[in-house]
């Protein structure tokens, strides 16, 4: 008898099948289009154009050193998962939504709606509470909002925005992150309040996928928490002096990541809800939290010298320091990022982006690998660190 797993990779490959048949999109160009929502890791320009004049850390290098040369507004050294899956299918990196605003983009291929410090749960929550965050202002149902205004204002222009969504890749995450920083970072509130906000989150991420499903789209990836166990900043701000809060094979905190993988459990029984609710929609869970433990246990394996240690950060054990912020005086900027997992304590470098990507675009972890949902056009695209001339 099959087990359930394979029942499940047996319905997601017929029902992706059925979905390019119904589309005739076999073959090249099966995505037209790529929407995605989420924060920091997902963002290439939205908190850049609403700083407007102010400063942040990012518009400056070394952000974007590696790939582009210069800052884009992206959290990394480099290119991030967007990018990556975006190339893949032969299409141009999305453009921030704010940004092709302000120069009358047409968004022909699709919008990045992600914004750093981005909250799954409306703002209100959080103001409720008297917890700090970074974006409120960009909460995921704000993004919502902006995704609806365009559909509005560009493509029943060139068609009809449902038959656009049926033949688009939407890209929901990672998301939830900053749900929980804002509480456990910023404020200090304790692990026993903010367990009690995932519930809450997860609905949020539900409800969204929901109402884009209604708007027509068809084919979602959603992401799952990465094990923040293993992320510098927590691991600066909570270190221990006992050897037993730690993962012996990995030296992250397990508490951290255990909360990681409670609100990655509810979200997969979210995810689970939604196909039933809607069988002809294919929903991709990508596991984030499973892709970075596998390289944080053997980050030689794959390329890694350092899976803890911070490429552009402070002092410290972790070369994370909270008060200096990558490319600030007193900061320290490694030779080689590809070396690293993390960049700047937070997010990641692109070479670990990459590995993220390629785990969604050819597995083990998307169930099923989106490579096997619509075939890459550009077959060396895991393998690229640098633009082709």
């Amino acid at each position: 008898m099959a087990s359930n797993y394979q029942t499940i990779f047996l319905h997601h490959l017929l029902l992706a099948f059925a979905i390019l048949l119904s589309n005739n999109q076999l073959g090249d160009g099966c995505f037209t289009h790529i929407f995605s929502f989420g924060d920091s890791h997902t963002d290439t320009g939205n908190k850049l154009q609403a700083l407007g004049d102010k400063y942040h850390y990012m518009r400056y290098l070394p952000y974007g050193e590696t790939y582009f040369g210069h800052p884009t507004g992206r959290f990394s050294d480099g290119r991030i998962i967007v990018d990556f899956l975006a190339q893949a299918y032969g299409l141009p990196l999305l453009t921030a939504y704010l940004k092709g605003q302000s120069t009358n983009y047409n968004f022909m291929n699709g919008a990045n709606f992600a914004e750093a410090g981005a909250t799954a749960v409306e703002d209100s929550f959080y103001v409720e509470k008297g917890i700090q965050a970074d974006a409120l202002d960009f909460s995921l149902d704000i993004q919502l909002r902006w995704f609806k205004e365009l559909l509005s204002s560009n493509f029943n222009k060139s068609g009809s925005s449902r038959e656009i969504l049926s033949k688009s890749l939407i890209l929901l995450g990672e998301i939830g992150g900053n749900d929980y920083n804002g509480a456990l970072l910023l404020d200090g509130r304790g692990f026993d309040e903010v367990v009690t906000f995932v519930p809450l989150v997860v609905k949020s991420i539900g409800e969204t996928i929901q109402e884009l499903i209604d708007l027509g789209g068809k084919t979602f990836i959603v992401p799952g928490n990465f094990p923040v166990g293993c992320v510098p900043a927590y691991l600066t701000l909570f270190r221990t002096g006992r050897k037993e809060d730690y993962e012996a094979d990995t030296g992250c905190l397990k508490w951290l990541n255990n909360f990681a993988k409670y609100h990655n459990k509810l979200l997969t029984q979210e995810l689970d809800k939604l196909r039933r609710k809607n069988p002809n929609v294919l929903i991709i869970y990508a596991d984030y939290f499973a892709n970075l433990m596998a390289i944080n246990r053997n980050p030689q394996k794959y390329g890694f010298d350092y899976n803890l240690k911070v490429c552009c950060g402070g002092k410290g054990p972790y070369n994370y320091d909270a008060n200096i912020s990558c490319g600030a005086k007193g900061s320290t900027l490694c030779p080689n990022p590809s070396k690293h997992v993390s960049w700047d304590g937070v997010h990641l470098t692109e070479a670990a982006y990459k590995l993220v990507a390629d785990g969604i675009l050819n597995g083990p972890y998307a169930n099923p690998p989106l490579s096997s949902v619509c075939q890459v056009t550009e077959t060396d695209i895991a393998n690229s660190l640098h633009p082709s001339t």
